[in-house]
Parts: C-alpha cells; sequence; structure tokens
C-alpha cells in the first residue's frame, strides 16, 4: 500500500493551529488530572508526596507534549505511522529479554529516572499504526481476508511479546483496542464471528496456559468470598469502602479504609474505591460524568475529520481512553476481573499517563488539520 501526502489546502500557520485547537477540551482535561492530584494527595494523608507532586509534573510533560503533537500536521503522523509502531516493537524484545522485573513481571525498561512500560506505549501505536493501514481501503478490498492477513499480524505481534512478560490483561486490551479499529474499518461481521468462534474454541487452551495467579483471578472475580483474606482482598476491601460511602461519602481526607491501609493500590489501580469513599455515590457519579464528557467530546471531534485516516486514528485514541475507564471502574466495583488497568488521567504512573496525553495530542492533531485531505 502506498501513499502521497498532498493536501488539498495549503498548510496551516502556526496561529492558524493555534486558533483551531479545542481549548475547553485541554481545560477539561486539566479538571479531570486536578481531580486526580486531590484524590493522590488524600491518599498520602494530606500530602503532596510521594504521588500528588509527581502527578502534577507528569501532566504538565503530558500537556506539552499533547501540545506539540497536536500543531504537527496529521500527514507526517501518518507517515512515520510504521517507524513508531516498529519502535515500540523493538522496545517489547528489548523489555523481554532484558527488561526491568516488578510485582512478579517483566513489564518495563528501566531509565534511571523512571521506568518506562512499552505496553502502554504500544496501545497508541497499534491504533497509528491500523489507522494508516486502513485509510484509503476500499471496500471490497477490507472485506477480503487475505486483505486482512498484514494487519492481523500487526497485532499478532505485540499481543505476543506483551503476554509472555506476562501481562494477560494489557494483552487483550490490545486486541480490544485493534478489533475496535477493524471494525470501525468496515470489516465484515462474518469474520468478528469466525474469529469469536475461534477464540471460544481456545479457551480450554488459554486456560492450560495460564499463570496460577491469573487463574486465581478470574475464580475470584466469580466467587470473591471464597479466599477473603488471600486473592479475594482487594475487592472484598474495595466493595467495603465503595459502599461505607453511601451517598455522599464520609468527607475528603476522611476515608477510613484508605486511611488504614486496608484498602491496597490505593494510589493506582483503586483509586476510584478510594475516591468513592470520600465523596460518595455523587462523586463517583461526577467523575463518571467528567470522563464522559472526555469520551463525548473526542468522538465530536473525530468525527469532524474529513480524512479517512484521521477519523479512524482519533477514534481508536478515544476508544482506548474508554476502554481504561471501563475496565477500571469495572474493576474496583466487581463487574470484572481484577487487572493491572489504572484509571486514566486519576491514578498513579508515568508511562499511562504519557501515553494517554500523546494519544490525545494525535487526536487534537487530527482535529486541527480536519480539512487536509489525502490521496491514496
Amino acid at each position: 500500500m502506498s501513499f502521497r501526502f498532498l493536501a488539498v489546502r495549503d498548510a496551516l500557520s502556526l496561529g492558524e493551529k493555534l486558533r483551531s485547537i479545542r481549548w475547553s477540551f485541554v481545560v477539561l482535561l486539566m479538571v479531570v488530572a486536578g481531580v486526580g492530584v486531590m484524590s493522590l494527595y488524600s491518599a498520602a494523608g494530606g500530602s503532596m508526596e510521594p504521588w500528588a507532586g509527581n502527578h502534577a509534573l507528569r501532566f504538565g510533560l503530558g500537556l506539552t507534549v499533547m501540545l506539540v503533537a497536536a500543531l504537527i500536521d496529521i500527514r507526517i503522523w501518518m507517515q512515520f505511522a510504521y517507524v513508531l509502531y516498529g519502535i515500540v516493537i523493538l522496545m517489547l524484545v528489548y523489555v523481554d529479554i532484558s527488561g526491568h522485573i516488578g510485582m512478579g513481571a517483566q513489564r518495563w525498561i528501566n531509565l534511571g529516572f523512571m521506568a518506562v512500560q512499552p505496553s502502554e506505549l504500544m496501545k497508541i501505536a497499534i491504533v497509528l499504526a491500523l489507522a494508516r493501514f486502513f485509510h484509503g481501503a476500499t471496500v471490497d478490498e477490507v472485506r477480503s481476508p487475505l486483505f486482512l492477513i498484514r494487519p492481523l499480524l500487526l497485532v499478532a505481534l505485540p499481543v505476543f511479546l506483551v503476554a509472555v512478560q506476562p501481562d494477560l490483561g494489557t494483552s487483550i486490551k490490545l486486541l480490544l483496542a485493534a478489533g475496535a479499529m477493524f471494525w470501525l474499518a468496515g470489516v465484515s461481521y462474518w469474520i468478528f464471528a469466525v474469529v469469536g468462534g475461534a477464540a471460544l474454541a481456545a479457551m480450554p487452551v488459554l486456560w492450560a496456559v495460564m499463570h496460577d495467579y491469573q487463574k486465581k483471578r478470574v475464580l475470584t472475580f466469580m466467587n470473591p468470598e471464597s479466599d477473603p483474606l488471600g486473592a479475594g482482598y482487594h475487592i472484598t476491601q474495595s466493595k467495603i469502602a465503595i459502599g461505607s460511602g453511601g451517598v455522599t461519602g464520609k468527607g475528603y481526607l476522611k476515608g477510613t479504609q484508605s486511611s488504614l491501609d486496608f484498602l491496597p493500590e490505593k494510589q493506582t489501580d483503586f483509586i476510584f474505591t478510594l475516591f468513592t469513599e470520600e465523596w460518595g455515590l455523587m462523586g463517583g457519579l461526577l467523575l463518571m460524568a467528567l470522563i464522559s464528557s472526555v469520551i463525548i467530546y473526542g468522538y465530536v471531534m473525530a468525527y469532524a475529520n474529513q480524512s479517512q485516516f484521521g477519523r479512524l486514528l482519533s477514534l481508536g485514541i478515544i476508544f482506548n481512553f474508554s476502554m481504561y475507564a471501563i475496565i477500571n471502574m469495572g474493576m474496583v466495583m466487581g463487574l470484572l476481573p481484577v487487572v493491572g488497568i489504572p484509571l486514566p488521567m486519576i491514578s498513579h504512573g508515568g508511562t499511562a499517563m504519557l501515553a494517554l496525553m500523546g494519544g490525545f495530542g494525535l487526536l487534537m492533531s487530527a482535529y486541527v488539520h480536519r480539512d487536509v485531505r489525502f490521496s491514496r
């Protein structure tokens, strides 16, 4: 597949680009990140250290990355999509060979001043690569199984590299993001049915190769009371904290489950639990409304794009953000198995923050250059 990067209109000036940025969307992201700083301040018992201050700094860095990415012509992002994908693949290979081990998994590259998790970067890189591949594809091509071999290989390689770390949750998340891109590109429903049937048939094999702790997570999800002090401890304490918050919550800095350290991973995966204990059902619904506003705003910007590449890229980015939120909140409420998925913009985590903000930069770049069209 070859592309010529010819715009129908002249390149935008810097001033035009700055005026085209949806600054209200930027403010919305700042509000969500502010909730994260406030929650992490509470998680540390009323201190900016060690999490809240770092979260604010990382958001500031991520905001800079987002704005710089937004000002870069969308055609350039398209031109280097496969290059960026290849760089992240090499990072995943390096991690599998000699990456930093933490919490029983080999998922990080230790740079000294920070640890980078390439699987988080791949969530954006796979969307970028698939958006480029499907750009300009005809209906007949997309519905041809042979045409889909190459994008399937683009997906299979990182999924395998992430699965062997081991990180089953992230590998499934990559598959979901890729599946969304295939659906958005117009792949026939019968192909999804065949793939879904094959996945169901492979379940016994997958169960056989899963690690014991992964099997325990699934069994605990089905019956968390079976081991309340062991595998079911996290979700049991999470439910207690959420329930104890009631309608209006216990008050800021007054959550007992978190302050007395009954709630594990309160600064990362279970930060929504901490928030709802303090702010109750009303606070939880308000936070959900804020995150939903980001998602809706993203979809509005995505559908403003005239190019297929910009539209696919934007929809993939916002779908990725949606999965973060849905999986995390579903997990802490016992609706989904416990996996290592942070709450976007709220949980403490460097690579996830930078990846999300970089993704929003691509979303914004597509919107700023929404009237630029490409010829195949």
